[in-house]
């Protein structure tokens, strides 16, 4: 992947970019997918939370 992993300064500007995508871009639901050096990679953003999904293990940003 083009400049490796990210520092923990990039981490944190992702974790606030993502923030702030969810609380003005989000409507429903957003789908992606990207290729990396291990096989696709899978996103999925939403609102409703899945089913059978426990909320207490999920992270907070």
């Amino acid at each position: 992947m083009q400049g490796g992993p990210l520092s923990n300064s990039e981490v944190e500007q992702l974790r606030q970019l993502l923030k702030r995508y969810l609380s003005h871009e989000l409507d429903q639901w957003e789908d992606w997918k990207t290729e990396t050096p291990y096989g696709p990679a899978y996103v999925v953003l939403t609102r409703s939370l899945p089913p059978e999904a426990q909320p207490e293990l999920f992270q907070n940003l």
